[in-house]
């Protein structure tokens, strides 16, 4: 009977017979199955950081933005008082954008004037529009509308370097906005805030809400999606700013003069 020499097969089928391929098939599936395990969990704990970040980050910059209208407002305020000329915040609700502009000369704002410009020169084709249609349903002499131009930013943007339109924090959108001039809340185009001299403005809300689209048919779609917004509210006798969570419209205005005193603007001076 002879031995089986070194080597000889070992018999198929003993557990030590396996191929070291074989061998390493398995404990590859083994620990991708593992390493799986892992990164889904990774995954999920990222994941689940990344939206409660992101949520706060638009929190944060809806924020600012809010801050920076209100360091504006207080700018205009104050430019109108030194300056002793008419001056107002332009907010372009297309293009997400705010700056200031003085008069050339006096100017007292149209209430309920169907042009956002309340009484001003047109600024744009709309305005000319509108502008022009109650010119022809009003008679008699035409009253000489101020000019506007833009002035040095003075406070309204750390960022600022030159004159001109200044873009709100990005992913930040105006909602809406309505001054005392407005007859209807505004959701596009242009609209302005008045400085008068002596120390007065208007009454009105502004309403920013996290949005990163410019078109007003997609800005309502983010409306409908339940966006967080805050209002900017300005008190006209003072000039005061508060900031307040939530949508808040415009107060209706008194119906008479005695209604009308009795509300207070119990804000300090900015």
């Amino acid at each position: 009977m002879s031995c089986r020499r070194a080597h000889d097969p070992v018999r198929k089928g003993a557990p030590w017979g396996r191929s070291p391929a074989l061998r390493a098939r398995r404990v590859v599936r083994g620990m991708t199955l593992i390493e799986i395990l892992i990164v889904m969990a990774i995954i999920a704990v990222v994941l689940g950081g990344v939206l409660a970040g992101s949520g706060q980050l638009a929190s944060s910059r809806m924020r600012h933005t809010g801050t920076t209208l209100a360091g504006a407002i207080r700018v205009g305020y104050t430019h109108a008082t030194a300056s002793a000329k008419s001056v107002r915040l332009v907010m372009d609700l297309d293009e997400q954008t705010i700056w200031l502009e003085e008069a050339d000369k006096p100017m007292l704002v149209q209430s309920k004037d169907t042009s956002p410009a309340g009484g001003a020169e047109a600024a744009t084709v709309v305005e000319q529009q509108a502008a022009a249609d109650t010119e022809r349903i009003v008679k008699g002499p035409v009253v000489p509308k101020p000019a506007f131009k833009a002035i040095e930013p003075l406070g309204v943007a750390t960022s600022a370097k030159k004159k001109g339109p200044k873009p709100l924090d990005r992913g930040i959108a105006f909602r809406m906005v309505q001054t005392s001039h407005d007859a209807e809340p505004r959701t596009q185009g242009r609209a302005y805030l008045y400085f008068w001299p002596g120390g007065q403005t208007e009454r009105a809300v502004i309403q920013l809400f996290p949005c990163g689209v410019k078109a007003p048919e997609d800005r309502a779609r983010c409306v409908r999606d339940g966006a967080d917004t805050i209002t900017v509210e300005v008190s006209p006798l003072t000039g005061k700013v508060t900031v307040k969570d939530g949508a808040v419209d415009l107060p209706k205005a008194p119906g008479s003069d005695e209604e009308a005193s009795e509300r207070q603007d119990t804000g300090s001076s900015p």
